[in-house]
């Protein structure tokens, strides 16, 4: 069967004002633009689907007008959807407050995206060779936690667990972020979040010339043997370690104009490419350059297609190479 990527976590809808700054507490301020979208994992699964990957989302999507949204998106790129709708109540949302710098703050509700359970979830009826992602956001909370976990050990042997983490993860209890590391096949996060679970844990990371190539290096004896970490730094690009090489693979600086979903994306591209048979580090500069080339777009479902992709390789030929970093 054709390798597929498979979601688990939370489709929301994005609501997105663009301020000028964040107001004080307790103040106001006027927002300039504001927008609605599908966010949260939608953006890793249009991403991957736009370079041509078959993808499924077995995550829970409510019924009322953001469940909507989210099925329209999910169904406008031909991604399916695993699991049956949440009758009784409406997906959530995440309102996004844009600054001109292209950083942005926060707000998330708990809707019926967090309604899953074993038999949800095996919806998807994963097979050997499947890239399962996980995000760190499905271990924080008990109600997605717990089934989300069970049905893990269900999996075939074969299928390939990809954690994300986000920022919930090094602050999860020990004996969960232990079970889930213990049962990840790919590791791919940003920085910050692998400087956090290297200092949750204690582990000294080797002396390096790209922080970034030696915290790839440190996480991967934390998971299943075999492992792959990606380690991602925006603008400065990504090293990947496998195989027992770590290699250092160069970005694409842009002026942005918004960072929401970079990182999503960045995760569907290298997905999509692992899944069509690509290497990890030619992956890797793939999923650099569309992520690149989100930042230059606003909204989260912007991510670009692979036509787009190559031909913003082509223009940045020169850019330096991927670079091994050690063994």
């Amino acid at each position: 069967m054709r390798t597929r990527v498979i979601h688990t976590g939370q489709a929301l809808v994005d609501l997105i004002v663009e301020v000028p700054g964040l107001p004080a507490r307790g103040q106001n301020v006027m927002a300039t633009s504001d927008a609605q979208y599908a966010g949260g994992v939608v953006t890793v699964l249009l991403a991957a689907a736009r370079f041509g990957a078959a993808c499924v989302h077995a995550g829970a999507i409510g019924a009322g007008p953001h469940g909507d949204v989210i099925r329209a998106t999910l169904e406008a790129d031909g991604i399916a959807a695993s699991a049956p709708p949440v009758t009784t109540h409406d997906t959530g949302v995440c309102i996004v407050m844009l600054e001109p710098s292209a950083e942005r703050t926060f707000v998330t509700t708990l809707g019926a995206e967090r309604d899953i359970s074993v038999d949800s979830l095996s919806t998807a009826a994963v097979q050997p060779g499947d890239l399962v992602c996980v995000t760190g956001y499905s271990l924080a909370v008990a109600q997605t936690r717990d089934p989300l976990l069970a049905w893990l050990d269900t999996l075939p042997e074969a299928a390939v667990v990809v954690l994300d983490p986000g920022a919930a993860f090094a602050a999860l209890p020990s004996e969960v972020r232990e079970r889930m590391l213990a049962r990840t096949d790919v590791w791919t996060s940003n920085a910050e979040e692998a400087t956090d679970l290297l200092a949750a844990r204690g582990v000294a990371v080797p002396a390096s010339d790209r922080e970034i190539s030696a915290q790839a290096q440190a996480v991967v004896p934390l998971l299943r043997d075999g492992a792959v970490a990606i380690v991602r730094d925006g603008a400065e690009g990504g090293s990947v370690h496998a195989d027992g090489e770590t290699t250092y693979v160069a970005g694409f600086p842009q002026t942005p104009v918004d960072t929401n979903g970079a990182g999503d994306t960045h995760t569907g591209a290298l997905l999509a490419g692992i899944a069509d048979g690509v290497g990890w580090v030619d992956a890797c500069r793939r999923a650099n350059a569309a992520a690149a080339i989100k930042v230059t777009r606003r909204g989260p479902t912007t991510a670009p297609d692979a036509a787009e992709v190559e031909a913003f390789l082509r223009e940045h030929a020169s850019a330096s190479p991927a670079r091994a970093a050690s063994r």
